[in-house]
């Protein structure tokens, strides 16, 4: 069976924040220490907040066009990532999972994928 990958945002100790991505010092409290961090799973569904497409991408990409959206998920985070979506629409509920988004010659580079 295979496990399904969640991504993850970075909860700060000391007062609790929600950070992503990851950040040295925490931008409520400032807490500072790397180990002052416990990772929790974020919410896979959000609502797309605005998106657009890029089509002069790298030659190691296996797409023409890449559409690019900012999600705010059910937990009120906002996230970027890929969108691969019929007919997306400002306000349009969508479901993230984890995938190879770029392949860099053997090197598998993951992200986030919104259909």
């Amino acid at each position: 069976m295979v496990e399904e990958k969640h991504l993850l945002a970075y909860k700060c100790k000391k007062c609790g924040q929600l950070h992503y991505p990851f950040r040295m010092r925490c931008k409520k409290c400032g807490n500072l220490s790397q180990f002052q961090f416990d990772t929790v799973p974020l919410p896979n569904n959000g609502k797309i907040v605005t998106f657009t497409y890029a089509y002069n991408l790298p030659g190691d990409f296996a797409v023409q066009k890449l559409g690019l959206a900012i999600v705010e998920l059910e937990n009120g985070m906002k996230v970027t990532g890929q969108l691969k979506t019929a007919n997306p629409k400002i306000g349009k509920t969508v479901h993230g999972k984890i995938e190879v988004v770029r392949n860099e010659g053997f090197n598998e580079r993951y992200g986030i994928v919104f259909y």
